[in-house]
């Protein structure tokens, strides 16, 4: 296009040339001349124009050329500071959210069984990507000083007694005594022999035996009678002894220093410190394994639970305008206030940007990137000219002769 716009000027150039050494013999050539000698000048202005947005025209420092290079940074603020007002402003970006909907159409997207299965596929991805970068032995210390917080820090007696003192009151134990109750009353009734035996084990040599028989005997039947009235009569006296003493025992692990103590004892036995730091590895190398098999499995629990909730939500959000409606809110609310808080180093990006950029390459892409309308002014410039000289050697003739 350059050469296409340069051959314009060179053929104005030529023409203008020629008429002029021939007008004398040819008069008509005087309009010709005229309309070459306008194209010139527009060719040459138009030139100049063009040049001097990028470049100093011919090498010449002329005054209020190269204007790109020389002001690139103020260009680059400007530019900025423009997108900051102009795009960057809470009412713009609210406008277009609002009219954009964009809480239904996510909900439709969701919806889709492809979509739904797409994010589950990103989101298995980043949880690989998580368990890849997690240091087990970090992962393990945390999970042991959360345990040792919350779990073996607070002393165990007095909830341990609150929690069982609603479960006395409200009557959920008497079922496990039952099945107490009932498994002695089997376990006497099928092991006669047992206690005839413990009784001829502690008996004396010199009783007879078959006195030992009838003494366990009798202790059978008296132990049977007493176990299946306490099975049978709900308002038992052992009952009530046993129920007494459950509900004084968790008043005593809320209040009794001594019982509190004894709980805390029993704690420290149960969980000591290598316990404590083999549950932690055990829970996380649990928790990782379960999590990296369920999302390489595309048909685990897990992923198909997964998928199922996205295109549930999916579908709530593109059909329930209430919940639509919130959505948007919520993302208007946050794009206003993103806008609001970040958008001057948001711009600054185009500044910064701008900055960095070497002038002498940066008035380059600019010229390339406008491409040929730059050339189409020159050529538009010598056509302009080349009637406007036309026009005006016209009416001066008519006008003077």
């Amino acid at each position: 296009m350059k050469t296409i716009a340069l051959s314009l000027l060179v053929l104005m150039a030529i023409i203008f040339t020629v008429s002029f050494a021939l007008q004398r013999s040819y008069p008509w050539l005087e309009y010709v001349r005229a309309a070459a000698e306008g194209g010139m000048v527009g060719a040459l202005a138009d030139w100049f124009a063009v040049t001097a947005l990028f470049k100093y025209p011919m090498g010449l420092k002329i005054p209020h050329t190269a204007i790109i290079p020389n002001r690139k940074d103020a260009i680059g603020a400007s530019l900025g500071e423009f997108v900051e007002t102009n795009f960057l402003s809470e009412a713009v970006v609210a406008q277009k959210l609002a009219a954009a909907q964009l809480a239904q159409k996510v909900g439709a997207w969701l919806a889709q069984p492809a979509s739904a299965e797409r994010v589950a596929t990103e989101g298995s991805a980043l949880i690989r990507g998580a368990m890849a970068v997690l240091n087990d032995d970090d992962v393990r210390d945390v999970v042991e000083s959360m345990v040792r917080k919350h779990l073996l820090a607070p002393p165990w007696g007095p909830p341990i007694g609150r929690m069982a003192e609603r479960v006395f009151e409200e009557g959920h134990h008497h079922q496990l005594v039952d099945l107490l109750v009932d498994r002695s009353a089997d376990w006497v009734d099928t092991h006669r022999e047992v206690i005839g035996r413990l009784v001829s084990d502690r008996s004396p040599s010199w009783v007879p035996s078959f006195l030992d028989g009838l003494v366990g005997e009798k202790i059978h039947i008296e132990l049977s009678k007493f176990i299946h009235a306490v099975q049978h009569d709900p308002h038992h006296q052992v009952r009530a002894q046993i129920d007494g003493y459950l509900k004084d025992l968790a008043q005593d692990l809320q209040h009794d220093p001594v019982m509190i103590a004894r709980a805390e004892s029993i704690k420290t036995q149960v969980l000591d410190d290598p316990q404590v730091r083999d549950l932690a590895g055990r829970t996380w190398a649990t928790i990782k394994a379960a999590l990296l098999s369920a999302v390489d499995d595309p048909d685990s629990e897990l992923r198909r639970k997964f998928t199922g909730a996205v295109r549930d939500f999916g579908t709530r959000l593109a059909e329930d305008s209430e919940l639509a409606a919130k959505a948007n809110t919520w993302i208007a609310d946050a794009a206003s206030y993103l806008v609001r808080t970040y958008r001057h180093q948001i711009a600054s990006i185009i500044t910064e940007t701008v900055e960095r950029w070497d002038a002498v390459e940066t008035s380059e892409k600019i010229e390339l990137q406008v491409g040929k309308d730059l050339q189409y002014i020159r050529i538009n410039g010598t056509v302009v000219g080349a009637l406007a000289g036309l026009a005006i050697f016209t009416i001066a003739t008519l006008v003077f002769g």
